[in-house]
């Protein structure tokens, strides 16, 4: 079982962007999606360009399904699963979310 961990502000966010936070050790791609108000966490490691630069990824829709496209070589992933749109075998580890008293934690961990 893993604790929720207290990454930032709700204010520290870029709309419609993403930031990269270290936590535990770990890079942690965070995008707040401002039209729904989601956040979503993804590792910052892209598995096919093999550099932490998930963060800088452009997001949008495909389907309906939101996702990130990868700076490198422009793959596309959900961000509420990781499963890569051109690959199926490729995915980015996801983590729960949460806002509590506008801030935002994660949990790294399986509970």
């Amino acid at each position: 079982m893993s604790a929720w961990i207290d990454v930032c502000a709700v204010e520290d966010l870029q709309a419609d962007s993403g930031v990269c936070a270290l936590v535990a050790g770990q890079q942690i791609a965070l995008f707040y999606l401002s039209k729904t108000q989601q956040i979503f966490a993804v590792s910052n490691f892209d598995p096919i360009g093999k550099a932490n630069v998930l963060s800088r990824a452009m997001i949008g829709d495909l389907g309906g399904e939101p996702m990130l496209a990868s700076p490198l070589y422009k793959q596309h992933y959900s961000l509420k699963t990781g499963v890569c749109f051109e690959y199926a075998d490729i995915t980015l580890q996801t983590y729960p979310v949460r806002i509590d008293n506008n801030r935002v934690a994660i949990k790294l961990g399986a509970e």
